[in-house]
């Protein structure tokens, strides 16, 4: 794979760390101590806060800042302008640094254009964000939620397809084939 190409614009810290392939748009900022995987993209002016950590190709769209705390997994989709937070209740005038909450978001997610994610939360393995939806508790594996407050509306397959399930609990995707819904859990068949 070839090397990580970076714009001339960006600015990236000495310690941090990228991934072969990556690429890092116009007015990006790397922190020292953060981690981006191989063959990731970061659009213009995405900030990269020192201990954030991205697997490997995922897709972070412009204007997005990933604070101390979040950690993406493996080929996870973040739409233009999503929001992450570190702190529940932050204040000017107090210091919080000592309290940032962890946000995972599992392998294969996607979150979409404007949504915020708040922090303390796991979005699992290929869940979904819809754009504008306001995240404040953790997401199933191949949930689809919308809104504000974010509520499980769907399914979505691997493919980002709608999964249908019969009175068996079974789906089928196009493109990935059958899934199996079980008390409340969804897998491939």
């Amino acid at each position: 794979m070839e090397p990580p190409f970076v714009h001339p614009t960006a600015v990236v810290d000495p310690g941090a760390r990228l991934g072969a392939g990556s690429k890092v748009w116009h007015f990006c900022h790397l922190m020292a101590d953060c981690e981006v995987g191989p063959g990731c993209s970061l659009g213009q002016n995405v900030f990269v806060a020192g201990g954030v950590r991205l697997g490997k190709g995922c897709k972070v769209q412009n204007n997005v800042s990933l604070f101390t705390g979040v950690e993406l997994g493996d080929d996870v989709f973040v739409g233009p302008s999503a929001v992450f937070t570190n702190v529940k209740n932050p204040r000017a005038s107090v210091n919080r640094r000592g309290e940032y909450l962890p946000t995972r978001v599992g392998n294969g997610a996607t979150i979409g254009a404007n949504a915020t994610v708040v922090c303390g939360v796991t979005l699992h393995a290929f869940a979904f964000v819809g754009a504008g939806a306001v995240v404040t508790r953790d997401v199933p594996a191949y949930a689809l939620v919308t809104g504000n407050p974010a509520r499980q509306t769907g399914w979505r397959s691997e493919a980002g397809h709608a999964l249908s399930f019969d009175p068996a609990g079974r789906a089928r995707c196009p493109e990935t084939g059958p899934y199996l819904l079980e008390d409340g859990v969804v897998r491939r068949a």
